[in-house]
């Protein structure tokens, strides 16, 4: 990578250059950010995984930027007018925008009224004004009169014609009208011509019709409101600067270094500057700028929804037990699932404890039966529709003690009920067994199972469908990359959609390695990992730190100790003779380690502290343990709430301008940014809530966070 690409990446990270360009290196040997992050912290530095995430970003848009100079200057060539001044200025560029404003003048176009002008002769006459290289306009246009030019005041507009394009072409203007819109332009929206504000449609963008508000602090969720109603046809929208104000600006450019024009000359360049703003670039710029502020509110919005996936698949896992789980439904019934300690489906059934069959005898039978045969653990209850009439209804039936009773969020089941991945696992089964089955597992691990949903139907971000989908799809899957890999990955138990996930593996390999599996028995060692169709030294390096094999024989297989280290943690045992089994099974042995006879070229103090820390706590979870929220008991409906009343709640969704919160009921309430009070708001979160104000019209709870 080119020094000018290293020193932009590492000014913006605050790093060293090395530190970047290392890093550039190990991606382009092939190296995952994972790998990087957690094994190669000598190499960079100790660039953390957002840092080398930056690195692998930025090294993929230079890389086409530099693509795109190639072209460009080839273009330039083919036309003759590639300087060495003008190729100096397109390779120094780091931002497209820079770029495509150098390129703009050479650009193939279609006939303007520019060309139209230079066609009849009149270049020379704009390059005299434009240049300030003459005192009378009037005059030195009668020269240009023709065949083609009728009159002195047709010469002059054609020479403004010529000038105003020069003017839009001008990369200093234009780069100075994207940074004053950008900086003091207000973002207006009102409603479109022809639109019934009392329509339905137009309803939900009331509070548009008439709205204004600064470029440089508008907010995501309303800038994408607006955009989604302007793509609607709601809604128009447009920019607002002080033209005066620009078109002085645009004046000063054009004059810099130019002689002070004559009064007949500066008319002739006040007409051109008028007409380039407003026919040209106002339109050009504003329709950039618009991109620039969607670009900004998608990354804001892409970025709240990766923190929120973050948090759910992150959500503590209760473990292997036997769950019977219930997705709940009124008219269907509900259907209940018996799963296995793995998660595996033992039995299916349904039951119809509500209006209208009300079959609760019947319901209560068949629940006590499937707990006691199938020796039931754990009752995981869907959220959804009926879920806390459901929950009620099983809390009351005469089980064991030991029994604890959970509500599981439904966002994304009936997604994964109807994919190609459930249809595999059940090509037998419809999608309301797939549904209570998904249910049943993500009470167990939601990371293992959340894994097979597309994240955008996981329902925990905003306006998932008005960014940038291809932003979006690489931002959510690089989480949920950063989440398997920092939980790690049981090697005999993963599904091949978690496997997927794994630094070096993919979809290919992961199925290999469940075929192998399923061939061969449950892996006893990491190195048979080698044995694995297609799975070579490099994708090995990059997994193996990341798979788990509890039981394993050699004690290090079940930590995030990577392979490569294995020979320098037998030495250090060695040295103090002992197993390395009782090196890890004993704290004080630990300890007596001296790490710096260990650190040498290829091994720094980084790595052997993260051996250190892996054999305090071989196979253990990072993740926090589960905990219950019991909803309050006498509030069913949203006419139950009181101003004043606090509630206990469960945060459901994290926007950039509040929390939602369920607290039982089918309507959640929201918590509004203002009233966070500096806390920390994360989802899945325990929280207690005041009802500040209650709208059973709109169905809009208004909450205080308490605490």
């Amino acid at each position: 990578m080119k020094s000018l690409y290293l020193n932009y990446i590492s000014n913006l990270l605050s790093v060293a250059d090395w530190r970047v360009e290392h890093c550039v290196e190990l991606l382009k040997e092939g190296a995952t950010v994972p790998f990087i992050s957690r094994y190669r912290k000598e190499r960079t530095g100790g660039l953390d995984e957002t840092q080398v995430s930056t690195v692998k970003h930025y090294m993929q848009k230079f890389d086409e930027l530099e693509d795109r100079k190639i072209s460009i200057i080839e273009s330039i060539g083919q036309q003759g007018k590639l300087t060495d001044a003008l190729k100096d200025q397109i390779e120094s560029c780091v931002e497209s925008r820079h770029l495509e404003d150098l390129y703009l003048p050479y650009r193939p176009k279609r006939r303007t009224k520019a060309s139209i002008a230079k066609e009849k002769g009149l270049e020379p006459l704009a390059e005299a004004i434009f240049n300030c290289k003459i005192k009378d306009a009037q005059a030195q246009a009668e020269r240009y009169l023709n065949d083609k030019v009728a009159d002195v005041e047709s010469a002059l507009s054609g020479a403004r014609d010529i000038m105003a394009e020069w003017i839009s072409e001008m990369p200093k203007v234009r780069e100075n009208l994207r940074f004053s819109y950008s900086r003091f332009g207000k973002i207006a929206s009102k409603i479109a011509k022809g639109q019934d504000e009392d329509s339905e449609q137009a309803d939900k963008y009331q509070n548009y019709f008439n709205f204004s508000e600064d470029i440089s602090r508008a907010p995501s969720h309303r800038v994408l409101a607006m955009l989604r109603g302007a793509s609607e046809g709601v809604l128009s929208i447009k920019i607002e600067v002080d033209s005066d104000r620009m078109m002085d600006r645009i004046y000063s450019d054009v004059l810099r270094k130019k002689n002070e024009p004559t009064d007949s000359v500066a008319m002739e360049l006040d007409y051109a500057v008028e007409d380039s703003y407003k026919r040209l670039l106002h339109p050009s710029i504003e329709n950039e700028v618009l991109k620039m502020v969607k670009e900004r509110a998608d990354l804001e919005a892409i970025k709240v929804f990766g923190e929120n996936l973050f948090q759910l698949l992150m959500s503590p896992p209760l473990g292997q037990k036997r769950v019977l789980a219930i997705d709940p439904g009124y008219r269907t019934g509900c259907k209940v699932v018996c799963l296995d300690a793995q998660g595996a489906l033992l039995h299916n059934d349904t039951i119809y404890p509500h209006p209208p069959q009300n079959e609760r005898s019947m319901a209560i039978k068949k629940i006590s039966n499937m707990v006691s045969a199938y020796k039931i653990e754990v009752i995981a209850i869907g959220n959804g529709t009926a879920g806390r009439e459901t929950e009620n209804f099983i809390k009351k039936i005469a089980l064991p003690e030991h029994l604890k009773v959970y509500s599981v969020s439904e966002d994304g089941a009936s997604v994964y009920s109807a994919s190609p991945a459930a249809r595999e696992e059940f090509p037998e089964y419809d999608v309301t067994v797939r549904g209570a089955v998904s249910i049943g597992r993500r009470i167990m691990d939601p990371l293992a199972e959340l894994v097979k949903i597309d994240p955008k139907s996981i329902g925990v971000g905003q306006y998932q469908h008005d960014v940038d989908q291809t932003l979006l799809k690489n931002s959510l899957d690089e989480v949920v990359e950063k989440c398997v890999n920092s939980v790690g990955v049981n090697l005999n138990t993963a599904s091949k959609h978690l496997l997927s996930y794994v630094s070096g593996i993919g979809p290919v390999l992961a199925k290999n390695i469940v075929d192998h599996r399923d061939a061969n028995g449950p892996f006893e060692s990491r190195a048979q990992l080698l044995k694995v169709k297609r799975l070579g030294e490099k994708a090995y390096q990059q997994c193996a730190g990341f798979l788990r094999i509890p039981g394993a024989l050699n004690p290090l297989d079940n930590t995030a100790v990577h392979p490569e280290r294995y020979e320098l943690v037998e030495r250090m045992a060695d040295e103090i003779n002992v197993t390395v089994s009782e090196l890890v099974s004993n704290q004080l042995l630990r300890e007596g380690v001296d790490l710096e006879k260990y650190v040498d070229e290829s091994v720094g103090m980084p790595t052997l502290t993260d051996i250190m820390v892996e054999l305090a706590k071989p196979g253990r979870d990072p993740r926090s343990s589960y905990k219950v929220l019991e909803f309050a008991e006498d509030i069913r409906t949203i006419d139950d709430l009181k101003q004043g009343m606090v509630l206990p709640g469960i945060v459901t969704n994290v926007t950039n301008f509040g929390a939602f919160v369920d607290f039982g009921i089918k309507q959640n309430g929201l918590i509004h940014i203002s009233k966070f009070h500096n806390k920390k708001v994360l989802l899945h979160q325990h929280v207690k809530v005041r009802v500040l104000d209650v709208d059973t019209k709109r169905n809009r709870i208004a909450l205080d966070l308490e605490g």
